[in-house]
This record gives C-alpha cells, sequence and structure tokens, in this order.
C-alpha cells in the first residue's frame, strides 16, 4: 500500500509579507520533499509575532508528520523563532553548549558578543541541525525542523536533516497535452473523470509560450496503475472531442 507522509511549511519574518524579500525556500523544499515521497500539504506565511508563531506551529505540528519553518533565528531583536517555538513545546530556552562551538567555528572568541550568542539558544530537548555554511545551527524538536531563511543556509541545513526523515511512496504524475483544446470544452469531461477515479489526482493547467496558448492535463497519484488508467481516459476523452470536431 502507498505510504502516506505529510508536510507543511512556515514561513516566518515580516520582510516576505511586505514583499521585501521574496521567497525562495519554498520551491525548493517541496522539491526535495517530493523526491522523498512526503507530500508537502500546507504552507503558511506569518508575522514576527510570536502568539502568531506559537499558534502556526501548534496547529500544524498536530496535523501533519513534519513542520519545516525558515527564518527568524538569526542574531536580531526580531529573530524569536526559538522563542516561539519553545513556547509552542512548553519547554525552556538556553544557551546550548554544542550550539557555542559550532559558532566558535566560524566567529574568534573575542567577537562572540550577546547578539551572536543569541544564535546558540536552542528549546530544552531539541536536537541540532548542523549549518556548513555560516556554521549558526538550526534545530528539531519533537516532528518541526527549524531552519534559516537564507536559501543558501537553509538548504544546507534541509540536506543535514534529510537522514533522519521518513519518506513516503514517490508521487507519479503523467502529463497530457490538450493540444489546442480550450478548457472550457474538456471540463465537464474531466469532472466527471476526476469523478471515476477517486485514487488519483487530476488537474489541468494552461500557459502562455512563445508558441501560443497551451493547456495541459496532469494526472497524479502514488498508485502507478491508477495513474496510467486515468490517463489513458483522459487521452481517450481528448480524442473523443477532436474526433467530434470541438472548435480550438
Amino acid at each position: 500500500m502507498p505510504r502516506s507522509v505529510t508536510a507543511a511549511v512556515l514561513v516566518i519574518g515580516d520582510e516576505i509579507l511586505s514583499g521585501r524579500t521574496k521567497d525562495k525556500n519554498i520551491g525548493t523544499i517541496a522539491d526535495h520533499l517530493s523526491a522523498m515521497g512526503i507530500d508537502l500539504s500546507e504552507v503558511r506565511i506569518v508575522l514576527d509575532v510570536e502568539a502568531e508563531i506559537v499558534a502556526a506551529v501548534n496547529a500544524l505540528r498536530a496535523r501533519y508528520t513534519y513542520v519545516f519553518t525558515t527564518g527568524g533565528i538569526g542574531p536580531t531583536h526580531d529573530d524569536i523563532t526559538a522563542d516561539a517555538v519553545a513556547a509552542a513545546f512548553g519547554v525552556g530556552i538556553g544557551e546550548h553548549p554544542e550550539a557555542i562551538r559550532m559558532l566558535l567555528e566560524r566567529i574568534r572568541p573575542e567577537d562572540l558578543n550577546e547578539a551572536r550568542r543569541r544564535m546558540a539558544r536552542i528549546p530544552d530537548g531539541a536536537e541540532l541541525i548542523r549549518n556548513d555554511v555560516s556554521k549558526a545551527p538550526g534545530f528539531r524538536i519533537g516532528n518541526v525542523i527549524v531552519m534559516a531563511g537564507v536559501p543558501a543556509i537553509m538548504r544546507n541545513m534541509l540536506d543535514n536533516v534529510t537522514p533522519s526523515l521518513e519518506g513516503g511512496t514517490r508521487m507519479v504524475a503523467e502529463s497530457i497535452d490538450a493540444e489546442g483544446l480550450p478548457e472550457g470544452a474538456y471540463a465537464a469531461g474531466l469532472g466527471a473523470l476526476a469523478e471515476a477515479h477517486p485514487g488519483v489526482s487530476i488537474g489541468s493547467y494552461p500557459s502562455f509560450s512563445p508558441d501560443g496558448f497551451r493547456n495541459q492535463i496532469v494526472v497524479r497519484g502514488k498508485d502507478a496503475a491508477l495513474v496510467s488508467a486515468a490517463r489513458d481516459a483522459v487521452v481517450a476523452m481528448l480524442a473523443g472531442l477532436k474526433g467530434d470536431g470541438v472548435p480550438a
């Protein structure tokens, strides 16, 4: 039987919601999880407000196998993710000796000021996630994986935490080009096929290219046989419409 492992991403930061910083992490995480057979089921973005972070962490960790957070673990006053996650789990927080040691791999002892030491404050009971880029670690507590917002650092942390994650059955996807047929011509038929094939997801995705308008239908699922059967049904439905002379 296909194994379902689910995840959510919680993006933390005023700068994302204001538009000042463009998120580059969601797509990277989605691709990474997909390759592991982990279904990314929800993404939330919240402000640097402790109550909002706590509420989101608790809601998501109760719903999904894993929660990945990005942002808010730097040295400045508005980097409050570690404190919020500790509050969500109802545990204390303090300087982690191993996190201090990691920071000292890059920072001279005399330069390890109070602001930089904030990056070593880790919720009690959390496991550190190595950061080979800037050394300041992320951490994992329960099913919540807390990572940096800087894309290169986030990617490194994601790679380092991956061996501890449990994967699921990978998604199988089949794409069918509608070849000039407009969505309105096959919408009803596609809806009927979706009802007739409940074991898969069927979606229609229009796009523009240098060659003009294009519609593509994608069938996705974790059972290859079900996906193949639904794909054949979609192809037959499109062929029937073309045979009936439906105008493009």
